[in-house]
Protein backbone atom coordinates (compact mmCIF):
# COMPACT_ATOMS: atom_id res chain seq x y z
CA UNK A 1 0.00 0.00 0.00
CA UNK A 2 1.22 3.67 -1.00
CA UNK A 3 1.71 6.41 1.10
CA UNK A 4 -0.83 8.00 -1.24
CA UNK A 5 -3.67 5.40 -0.27
CA UNK A 6 -2.67 5.55 3.38
CA UNK A 7 -2.63 9.45 4.03
CA UNK A 8 -6.40 9.12 1.92
CA UNK A 9 -7.46 6.29 4.28
CA UNK A 10 -6.51 8.35 7.22
CA UNK A 11 -8.36 11.27 5.74
CA UNK A 12 -11.46 9.12 5.33
CA UNK A 13 -11.21 7.86 8.99
CA UNK A 14 -11.09 11.67 10.36
CA UNK A 15 -13.68 12.26 7.57
CA UNK A 16 -15.87 9.48 9.09
CA UNK A 17 -15.34 11.04 12.47
CA UNK A 18 -16.62 14.34 11.76
CA UNK A 19 -19.29 13.19 10.05
CA UNK A 20 -20.99 10.71 12.97
CA UNK A 21 -20.02 14.03 15.22
CA UNK A 22 -23.17 15.72 13.00
CA UNK A 23 -25.25 12.56 13.16
CA UNK A 24 -24.82 11.41 10.28
CA UNK A 25 -24.03 7.82 10.48
CA UNK A 26 -24.52 6.32 7.20
CA UNK A 27 -22.42 8.62 5.19
CA UNK A 28 -19.92 7.96 8.27
CA UNK A 29 -19.93 4.19 7.64
CA UNK A 30 -19.34 4.70 4.02
CA UNK A 31 -16.08 6.56 4.59
CA UNK A 32 -15.26 3.87 7.08
CA UNK A 33 -15.35 0.74 4.85
CA UNK A 34 -13.91 2.67 1.92
CA UNK A 35 -10.85 3.80 4.30
CA UNK A 36 -10.61 -0.41 5.06
CA UNK A 37 -10.44 -1.28 1.59
CA UNK A 38 -7.86 1.28 0.80
CA UNK A 39 -5.94 -0.31 3.89
CA UNK A 40 -6.63 -3.97 2.78
CA UNK A 41 -4.20 -3.96 -0.47
CA UNK A 42 -7.57 -4.75 -2.96
CA UNK A 43 -7.03 -1.17 -4.66
CA UNK A 44 -4.33 -0.71 -6.76
CA UNK A 45 -2.87 2.78 -6.77
CA UNK A 46 -2.68 4.08 -10.53
CA UNK A 47 -1.95 7.18 -9.78
CA UNK A 48 1.68 7.12 -11.17
CA UNK A 49 0.20 5.56 -14.69
CA UNK A 50 -2.74 8.04 -15.19
CA UNK A 51 -0.19 10.66 -14.60
CA UNK A 52 2.10 8.98 -17.11
CA UNK A 53 -1.19 8.62 -19.69
CA UNK A 54 -2.39 12.57 -19.37
CA UNK A 55 1.59 13.54 -19.99
CA UNK A 56 1.70 11.25 -22.99
CA UNK A 57 -1.62 12.28 -24.21
CA UNK A 58 -0.26 16.09 -24.44
CA UNK A 59 2.93 15.46 -25.69
CA UNK A 60 5.01 16.21 -22.55
CA UNK A 61 6.36 12.63 -22.34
Amino acid sequence: MSDRMKQQANANREAARTLRDRGKDDAAQRLESRADELESGRVTDVTESVSRLIGWGFGRR
